[in-house]
């Protein structure tokens, strides 16, 4: 399976958006990460303008708070038209499962909801990090496959991991259930705050649905070269 390429949009302002998307060729239907930095910035007007010009939308917004609260804002985030969003799994079976019913009521009629997933450990936590600060025992990686697992009993469409979790959530959880993988970086990048990372021919390796690439591609002089190369590397 070939995975398909997120380009992180932590951009932050809509003019930097459009500068960036103006270095593609125009009708290049691309798939963007809306995070926390832009959508805080700009509200649901950019997703409103980047899905105008036929792109596919991930707003990762990672919720967490009580379920009804949660219910109430995915009915809202369905109604932008998103194509992906998130939450985080440690908000427990119920909030995931509020999550879905927010989305189902707020999708419009004809219309395919938005698809969920949950973040199981952040790429940029350690197994000290998770340990200590988190209170949580054992390695990274048995607690992303419990979380991956609470997530599909929940009815999640599938989860935020590492790549290096990626193949164990196929196993545990089904091939259809989506391994987005953050910490994707090209070789000789920085790592930057990330701990946990990989190249784009490892994700694939390791079964990842989607890749996500952010500053390899966002920073780069000529990105649509850079993403061409991506593409081309793990076709």
């Amino acid at each position: 399976m070939t995975p398909e390429i997120i380009i992180a949009m932590d951009l932050p302002n809509k003019a930097a958006v459009e500068a960036f998307i103006n270095k593609f060729p125009e009708g290049e239907s691309l798939y963007l990460k809306v995070g926390m930095e832009l959508y805080y910035k700009e509200g649901p007007a950019i997703v409103t303008y980047l899905k105008e010009r036929g792109h596919r939308i991930f707003l990762d917004l990672k919720m967490h708070d009580i379920p009804n609260t949660v219910r109430s804002a995915m009915r809202s985030i369905a109604s932008l038209g998103v194509d992906l969003t998130n939450l985080h799994a440690a908000g427990g079976k119920k909030m995931m499962e509020a999550a879905i019913e927010g989305l189902v009521e707020g999708t419009p009629e004809g219309q395919t909801r938005p698809q969920i997933i949950a973040v199981t450990q952040l790429t940029s936590t350690s197994k000290e990090v998770m340990n200590n600060e988190q209170g949580i025992p054992g390695e990274v990686a048995e607690s992303a496959l419990k979380w991956a697992k609470l997530s599909k009993e929940a009815g999640l469409d599938g989860v935020v991991c590492s790549v290096h979790e990626a193949r164990s959530v196929h196993e545990a959880c089904g091939e259809g259930f989506i391994a987005l993988t953050p910490g994707i970086r090209l070789e000789g990048d920085d790592a930057h705050d990330q701990t946990r990372v990989a190249t784009p021919k490892f994700g694939k390796e390791e079964g990842s649905t989607y890749l996500v690439l952010g500053r390899s591609i966002t920073l780069a002089e000529n990105p649509f070269e850079v993403y061409q190369k991506v593409q081309a590397d793990i076709a």
